[in-house]
């Protein structure tokens, strides 16, 4: 049977990816012009992993996805010693006070992305051939969960939380998805704030992190300063935004304004208009993906969609909840689609659709 494309996601996605490219620019320019004299910087790399991402993304798609069904245990044992590897002085590299990126030149991998969506993978498989046990937290439950903890604890050792928070919440939602009683989500509910209060009491900063999102204009030119100059960009924004190109907060004011806070760029210079353009563009990837799962005959295709859709859209829950001050600066990135995401989630082969 001819491959088939849904071509409404694939829009979405390039969509997104080019307006964020676009913007990339807007934010980045008086950094980019700043620090390397070319005001083209970011636009140029972004651009370059842009065409890479599209034209893997074709290949891949050739690919049955059932090969990722037979080699989902290596490729969880990969991203295991990837995060092992990470963590070793020498190889991996830190970065903003993480231990999270293999470093090449300029360039930068982190292998908590490929665990993601390894773990995806794996518990796709997973729930699909343990599906008759889950009713058992002992036979079917606490398996997977005593890998999803260990590769958590992997990626605290960094330390990267945003990025361990969604690993673990992408995992839930699945086990959710599968049936799982509602009495245990009620206990991991519990775990899960006791964990939290035990991992901010063995880590200051994040108390810190707390304090300012309640009251940031405490320290205001401290660890409120992010969330304030974040807000400042996105009041004057208005309905229709101060136009492209002319955000005050890029100037030096907003930290990581091409990456963390991006979004508060598009609504300082598009308004509530590019907001809920943007928005538009994650719910149709959402309600796509979502469309895809439920049409899959196969129940790992159904697992494997609905969980890497999921983690896209939670993921970019997270960020513009930061950066409008409803939770605490987690340091998650807002992105439309990464490589490896891109990789899997457009298409679909014969009967067993997954995209």
């Amino acid at each position: 049977m001819k491959d088939e494309i849904d071509k409404i996601l694939v829009t979405a996605i390039i969509i997104l990816s080019i307006f964020g490219i676009i913007m990339i620019y807007s934010a980045s320019s008086i950094w980019a012009e700043y620090k390397f004299n070319d005001s083209f910087h970011y636009l140029k790399y972004q651009s370059i992993f842009f065409l890479i991402g599209i034209i893997i993304m074709f290949i891949v798609s050739k690919i049955d996805y059932k090969i990722y069904y037979q080699k989902a245990n290596s490729i969880l044992l990969i991203c295991i010693i990837l995060l092992i590897l990470v963590l070793i002085p020498g190889i991996g590299s830190v970065r903003n006070g993480s231990r999270s990126w293999f470093g090449i030149g300029s360039l930068g991998i982190q292998p908590s992305e490929f665990a993601k969506l390894g773990m995806i993978i794996f518990t796709s498989k997973y729930l699909t051939n343990s599906n008759k046990f889950l009713k058992s937290y002992k036979q079917g439950v606490f398996p997977i969960l005593g890998i999803l903890f260990f590769l958590f604890a992997l990626i605290m050792l960094q330390p990267d939380m945003g990025t361990g928070s969604i690993l673990v919440v992408s995992i839930i939602m699945l086990l959710f998805i599968a049936g799982v009683n509602m009495k245990f989500f009620i206990g991991m509910g519990v775990l899960g704030i006791i964990g939290v209060i035990i991992l901010i009491v063995i880590a200051p900063y994040r108390m810190d992190r707390i304090t300012s999102f309640i009251d940031p204009w405490s320290d205001a030119l401290g660890t409120g300063f992010q969330i304030i100059q974040s807000l400042y960009a996105i009041g004057p924004g208005g309905l229709l935004g101060t136009g492209f190109l002319n955000s005050i907060q890029k100037h030096f004011y907003l930290p990581e304004p091409q990456t963390d806070f991006i979004f508060s760029i598009i609504a300082e210079e598009f308004g509530v208009v590019g907001a809920f353009i943007v928005v538009g563009l994650f719910s149709i990837i959402l309600w796509r993906g979502i469309k895809i799962a439920l049409n899959s005959h196969d129940q790992f295709a159904k697992y494997l969609c609905i969980g890497m859709t999921f983690q896209i859209i939670f993921q970019a829950i997270m960020n513009l909840m930061v950066v409008i001050g409803m939770i605490p600066v987690t340091g998650v990135i807002l992105r439309g689609t990464r490589l490896l995401h891109i990789l899997f989630s457009p298409y679909n082969k014969g009967k067993n659709k997954i995209a």
